[in-house]
């Protein structure tokens, strides 16, 4: 068994400009949580292979997938299918964080910009 802590996991920036800690990275999957500070936003961008789902654990904010906009709040998740082009705006006052689950396992080399 393998288990990991957030409070031991080494933040990082990621191409798309969140802050992310890495949980696990196996070949198959990834899970991180991510922090998007108020104001700060992703930049759009889109995974020609992985498939995430998004889990709002703290804040609010609004996603855009595809050019559908919707207010994530603690409690929901977003499935964000491959291709598709989305980004996570923090238009709060208190951090945004996220549970991201990746499949294959996030990639600097999967993300794509306009």
């Amino acid at each position: 068994m393998k288990l990991q802590s957030l409070d031991r996991a080494e933040p990082f920036v990621t191409k798309d400009g969140s802050t992310i800690r890495e949980l696990h990275h196996t070949e198959l999957q990834s899970l991180a949580e991510a922090t998007l500070e108020p104001g700060q936003a992703t930049e759009r961008h889109h995974h020609r292979v992985t498939e995430e789902i998004y889990i709002v654990t703290k804040g609010s904010g609004e996603l855009e997938v595809d050019g559908e906009r919707h207010r994530v709040r603690p409690g929901e998740a977003v499935l964000i299918p491959p291709a598709a082009w989305h980004t996570l705006y923090n238009d709060g006052t208190s951090e945004l964080t996220i549970l991201c689950m990746c499949s294959p396992p996030y990639s600097d080399d999967d993300t794509f910009f306009s």
